[in-house]
């Protein structure tokens, strides 16, 4: 699993490139991105996007001092199902 920090005050994308572990012939036909835990205040999911391989997610907010998991679930052209997550710890940078 990933780690990476967020600043509070940032809207950032973060992503996946699905194509550079195993996708051959297979494509992205769907990817739904989710935010664990949700609170007030807390991380926001601003917009979403994927592609043939990629996905991308906007995300701002945060409390500091919070940790946070990012996890993305695709669907691919042949059926198969996949998730990964990246853990966001929030901190004033």
């Amino acid at each position: 699993m990933l780690v990476a920090l967020k600043d509070p005050a940032s809207r950032i994308d973060y992503g996946f490139d699905w194509q550079a572990s195993y996708l051959d012939e297979a494509i992205l036909v769907a990817s739904d991105w989710a935010i664990s835990p949700i609170e007030a205040g807390g991380i926001q999911i601003d917009a979403a996007a994927f592609d043939l391989a990629l996905t991308s997610v906007t995300l701002s907010g945060g409390i500091a001092g919070h940790v946070y998991r990012l996890t993305n679930h695709i669907i691919l052209s042949d059926g198969q199902v996949d998730e990964r997550s990246l853990t966001l710890r929030v901190e004033q940078i």
